[in-house]
């Protein structure tokens, strides 16, 4: 059911249009990203964990990769971690690349670093992600566990192609990544991994604001399919809970 509605999410999110590289509204000068920005994700944000708890709340032995379809040399990799191993070897944040950060249980602090890139940090880990948005998109960050994140404006209009905008979401996508885990206990994705997400904030009925991150990860030297999830959180008033943490290798 989840996958159901996950695919029901990006082929709405593929219907919307692309904001350009520089949005140029009628008559006037280029925007920004951050003027563009349809909705507004700046903020605090808390994990909201109701699936996978075994996977995201604990941390599975070696060898445990239900779910994901793993290549002969993923299941090799992954049936051979060693928590104590990648400590000794200052790989402790394997789990916090871009790969997999999303779904470890954490706290997201949301701002706009410039006019064109959105950083994301995370408390867990103390991670930083930045997405990058047309005039700024560099290859700093390449080799990195976050790796490099382009990013865009999907728009939702009212009335068609030229109509006003009246939501949108993110599109990112990240490559250039150091090898990390899809999950604590050392399932992998290498370093020609490609990660296509997309940020899409749903306000429920009381008013309460939630941000879907939808992701979907290719890597065919270790995985034998797509790797599609998604991870909930919601929005705090204020920066409460905030505790940065450093890497747990499990």
């Amino acid at each position: 059911m989840r996958a159901k509605i996950i695919a029901t999410l990006v082929s709405l999110l593929l219907g919307m249009s692309t904001l350009p590289a520089v949005a140029q509204p009628p008559g006037g000068q280029p925007q920004s990203a951050r003027e563009a920005a349809p909705v507004d994700l700046a903020g605090y944000w808390v994990s909201l964990v109701t699936e996978d708890w075994r996977f995201r709340m604990l941390t599975a032995p070696a060898g445990d990769y239900e779910g994901i379809g793993l290549t002969p040399v993923g299941r090799e990799i992954a049936n051979a971690w060693d928590p104590d191993a990648d400590t000794a070897a200052g790989n402790a944040c394997k789990a916090y690349g871009a790969g997999g950060i999303m779904r470890i249980p954490t706290r997201l602090h949301i701002t706009w670093a410039g006019d064109n890139v959105m950083q994301v940090d995370t408390d867990a880990g103390m991670q930083t992600r930045m997405l990058k948005f047309g005039p700024a998109q560099d290859n700093t960050g390449a080799g990195s566990l976050q790796g490099v994140t382009n990013a865009n404006w999907l728009l939702e209009r009212d009335g068609g192609r030229f109509g006003p905008v009246t939501w949108g979401s993110i599109e990112s996508h990240t490559t250039d990544m150091a090898p990390g885990y899809l999950r604590r206990n050392g399932v992998p994705y290498g370093a020609g991994a490609e990660l296509t997400e997309y940020w899409e904030l749903l306000v429920g009925g009381d008013g309460t604001e939630y941000l879907t991150v939808i992701s979907i990860l290719r890597d065919p030297q270790h995985l034998t399919q797509l790797y599609t999830t998604s991870a909930n959180f919601k929005r705090q008033d204020d920066a409460s809970g905030w505790n940065p943490q450093e890497c747990m290798a499990q």
